[in-house]
């Protein structure tokens, strides 16, 4: 096996005058170099909606960090040497950093020409535009409602929002090993979608489906980030240069030069009655795509869907961009669009509170939408009764009734977001041995959340077998069948479903293979721990099986599906599968010399309809709402024009046990109205939506209404906010 390493820009923006690769071609223990002179043959630019990512730069370079050149070589050492003999000549030319600065007029364009897209397909009052305009790569729109409430409106309000970029950070490394002949190509990656990678690498390589294989290991943290090409096409181009398997790790530094999390502008104005009634909602998001599309369309299509909350508007109006800057792309990352629009959503219904003089926590219940009420016209309806949640939250951290103390506040927040993925298939395969051992097959990939663990459980309940008899089986996309993706919390609702389905036909075929051998009626058999039951009789089912089939046995196989309909009057092409809610209550401490700000409570609650597993449900609204506490206190990317300063472990701040709140409380809720097995709904995302506006909202009410608009909450940005206060 060969290693990998690659040669990264200095610069933010340049053309690529030359790159020879020559001398390193010769150092000794080299096998293998790619340049953009080694592309021929290649559809050799990757994304999502738009194909502008190169597999190594050709014309220009775009970010700080931006691949130049690759080399498999004996080891990693002989591959770092071999970089420095890369001669490379640049012409640097102007960069833009920021959203607004891209948008400007004179401002440098990343792309002279467009690049290739696709539009997918959207309902009724949904919209998109490729490249609408300069440095936007696409652009999402949502509309419904007559505008014309505006006009009755007792109340507009106008607020701006900033929301800081911050790293995935997960510990586990992008990493790919790769081996290529002339019969085809076959992968071990981290990777969260598997069967849409094979498909692009397909498109990339030239070859079909069926000649590329995808094996996927446990992927450990991903959090967004391991969608579609990373390390894998350099991984196999380098492969099928040398001749030998190649092994492409990124180091924790490259992981910042790789993805991250979009920063935002986010434009908020909101209509409203004197008694507080919401009317009108209109924003404009701008999210900083950084130099590639990557799964930035993704993100615009829920940051503007999501912008309206969990609240009932007669008119809604959203528009959100993907805008180019010469930064680190841009892409998924966990609760991706909704994080965004929770920021500005949430911390904007606290300032409405405190203009009308309304306690936060009546506008909200006053607002809410209702179990079961449609999320927008020809949406899925709320499955989650909302006043209940926030009330479980508001009383465990003491809300009402409270004796207010000069210098400490409380604050609440609830996010949404649409779950399951959109129009999202999975498919799930159970085979059943002679001895009762079960084999699951499905794509669901394990990234630290338990899928491997909850969705072997389902299996287990539906055929009555303890839960060690079940095998979840290697992802492998020759025999795995198919699913898009582990994404949008969609393992438990979507392939959860498939599951259970393949579960309930693997449980009919035993059934029915035992009902002609023993002649009772299907509905009078169950199975259990394999055996059968009749009429509370027990019957071993092993010598059933050996005596029809013989002593080589015989395998039961059920097959499942799941899908969300396709419907026109379905904003995006199909109503949405899930709502997974997140409700935070968080209790501050602020000095008013300093702006420190002392997170001494923080509730978090979830729910999860039924829960499958509860520590896992425990565990992930716990991870994500420390995660948006870190984001609301102190972890962001900090870059000096196009530089990025904390790229690298040390220097890059991350919650520690000693940053945790004294009192951190998760409450799991299982209302039972999801649409996966038993009534389970998706959980992992929701619970860091709503922590970095609870938190905003605490500081407010502990200085009086100091209002910090943009993350994180540095003591500066909060002593400056005390300070316009007081002036």
């Amino acid at each position: 096996m060969l290693h990998a390493k690659v040669l990264r820009s200095p610069h933010a923006h340049a053309r690529l005058v030359s790159v020879d690769a020559s001398r390193a071609a010769r150092l000794d223990g080299v096998h293998a170099v790619v340049t953009r002179d080694d592309l021929e043959g290649l559809d050799p630019v990757y994304g999502f909606f738009v194909k502008d990512q190169p597999v190594v730069a050709t014309d220009r370079v775009r970010y700080v960090g931006d691949v130049v050149a690759a080399v498999a070589a004996e080891d990693e050492a002989t591959a770092l040497r071999a970089l420095e003999l890369v001669d490379v000549e640049y012409e640097p030319l102007p960069a833009v950093t920021g959203v607004e600065e891209a948008e400007a007029d004179g401002a440098p364009e990343l792309f002279e020409e467009a690049p290739r897209g696709v539009l997918p397909p959207y309902g009724t009052g949904a919209s998109v535009q490729l490249r609408p305009r300069k440095n936007v790569s696409f652009e999402f729109s949502y509309e419904t409602g007559d505008p014309a409430v505006w006009d009755r409106c007792d109340h507009v309000f106008e607020d701006t929002f900033v929301f800081s970029r911050m790293n995935h950070f997960h510990l586990e490394p992008f990493v790919t090993v790769a081996r290529a002949d002339e019969f085809g190509i076959e992968l071990w990656t981290s990777t969260q979608n598997p069967f849409p990678l094979r498909k692009e690498l397909a498109r990339v390589f030239g070859r079909p489906e069926n000649r590329i294989r995808v094996h996927v290991p446990l992927v450990g943290g991903g959090f967004g980030s391991k969608h579609n090409c990373k390390t894998e096409p350099i991984a196999v181009l380098l492969a099928q240069l040398s001749g030998r398997p190649v092994r492409y790790c990124l180091t924790t530094e490259e992981g910042f030069l790789t993805l991250t999390q979009h920063a935002a502008l986010l434009k908020v104005r909101t209509g409203v009655m004197a008694d507080g009634r919401f009317v009108a909602r209109e924003s404009e998001v701008l999210l900083d795509a950084g130099a590639y599309t990557d799964g930035s369309p993704l993100v615009a299509e829920k940051a503007g869907y999501r912008m309206p909350g969990p609240y009932r508007w007669e008119h809604i109006s959203s528009r959100c961009g993907c805008v180019m800057t010469n930064t680190t792309p841009a892409g998924p990352y966990r609760g991706f669009g909704a994080t965004q629009a929770t920021w500005a959503s949430e911390s904007q219904v606290d300032m409405i509170a405190e203009r009308l003089g309304i306690d936060p926590y009546d506008l909200r219940v006053m607002n809410f939408k209702g179990l079961g009420e449609p999320f927008v016209p020809g949406e899925s309806g709320i499955d989650s009764d909302l006043r209940l949640g926030l009330e479980k939250v508001a009383a465990e951290i003491g809300y009402h009734g409270r004796e207010r103390v000069p210098g400490r506040g409380v604050g609440l927040a609830v996010g949404l977001k649409d779950g399951g993925g959109v129009n999202k298939p999975a498919q799930a395969r159970v085979k059943l041995s002679t001895d009762g051992t079960v084999y699951l097959h499905c794509g669901s990939i394990e990234v630290g959340q338990g899928i491997s663990t909850s969705l072997a459980a389902v299996v287990a309940e539906v055929l009555k077998v303890p839960l060690d008899h079940v095998v979840y089986t290697p992802v492998n996309t020759d025999t795995t069948p198919f699913d898009q993706g582990t994404n949008a919390s969609s393992g438990i609702a979507v392939t959860g479903k498939a599951v259970e389905r393949a579960a309930l036909d693997a449980r009919r075929r035993v059934l029915e293979f035992a009902s002609e051998r023993l002649g009772h009626p299907v509905e009078e058999l169950d199975l259990d721990h394999w055996n059968l039951v009749h009429k509370g009789e027990t019957v071993p089912l092993v010598p059933l099986i050996l005596g029809h089939y013989g002593g080589t046995g015989y395998e039961f196989t059920g097959e499942g599906f799941a899908k969300a309909a396709n419907s026109e009057f379905a904003p995006l092409d199909a109503p949405c599968v899930f709502w997974e809610i997140g409700w935070v209550a968080a209790e501050v401490e602020v000095d008013p010399e300093t702006g420190v700000v002392s997170l001494d409570k923080l509730v978090v609650s979830g729910d999860a309809g039924h829960a499958i597993n509860l520590a896992n449900c425990r565990g992930q609204d716990e991870g994500a709402a420390v995660m948006g506490m870190a984001q609301a206190l102190f972890e962001e990317m900090r870059y000096d024009g196009a530089e990025l300063l904390n790229g690298e472990a040390l220097d890059y701040r991350v919650p520690m046990a000693e940053d945790l709140p004294e009192s951190f409380v998760s409450i799991t809720q299982e209302q039972g109205h999801g649409p996966g097995p038993f009534g389970a709904k998706g959980m992992g995302e929701g619970g860091m939506l709503p922590v970095a506006s609870a938190i905003a909202n605490a500081v407010a009410d502990a200085t009086g209404g100091a209002r910090v608009t943009a993350l994180p909450l540095s003591p500066e940005r909060v002593l400056r906010a005390i300070d316009e206060l007081r002036a």
